[in-house]
């Protein structure tokens, strides 16, 4: 579990103005509707929070919840009731920070669990490419001769559509000229085996 500074800074730097604005004797409420102004107060720090501490989804919703919806967002008004700055304690003030609060903590929420779905989709993606490449690395096979049974396909079919029937066929040629050369292949094969045999000794 690590904290992400710039995160940490971001939210004490609204916090500080928020609780300037909310405890001091300013009056905003002239510019702004208050409960406006009290919703996207926090908002913005349930929001800014949810993102200080990389832990697990779970974790962090239940600390994002526990900070800012209950302590700051139900405690400060709390705590403003008792501080003499002519500020009352007014029940739709925290109305305003809890709803805020929590539409900030499930966006939060969604958006990090779909950030976790990717990673592991991609983890997955990136798994499966692996194995791919492999098998097509292993396909090399085809440079040395070993052709796939579609490519065989391919050529038998582009040879009966090249095929002509008009064309003399010379397979009888062929038949008669593999018969002349076969006896005379066999005769010179006899003459070879007689010469390797030895001769014997007459005496």
């Amino acid at each position: 579990m690590r904290i992400r500074l710039p995160f940490a800074g971001v939210f004490l730097l609204l916090l500080l103005l928020a609780g300037y604005a909310g405890l001091s004797t300013l009056q905003l409420g002239g510019y702004v509707n208050d409960k406006v102004l009290h919703f996207v107060t926090f908002f913005l720090l349930t929001i800014v929070f949810y993102w200080i501490v990389d832990t697990s989804r779970r974790r962090t919703l239940n600390m994002t919840i526990l900070v800012c919806t209950v302590i700051l967002g139900i405690g400060s008004e709390f705590v403003q009731s008792f501080l003499p700055n002519d500020r009352d304690f007014d029940l739709y003030d925290i109305v305003a920070n809890v709803i805020g609060s929590l539409l900030g903590a499930g966006i939060c929420a969604w958006y990090h669990k779909r950030m976790l779905e990717r990673k592991r989709q991609r983890k997955h993606y990136d798994a499966v490419p692996g194995e791919d490449a492999e098998d097509v690395e292993l396909g090399e096979g085809q440079e040395s001769g070993i052709l796939s049974a579609s490519t065989r396909s391919r050529t038998l079919e582009e040879e009966v559509d090249n095929w002509d029937e008009n064309e003399e066929d010379n397979w009888d040629e062929d038949n008669a000229l593999d018969a002349e050369t076969t006896p005379a292949a066999a005769a010179n094969g006899a003459d070879a085996a007689d010469s390797r045999e030895p001769k014997k000794r007459t005496d």
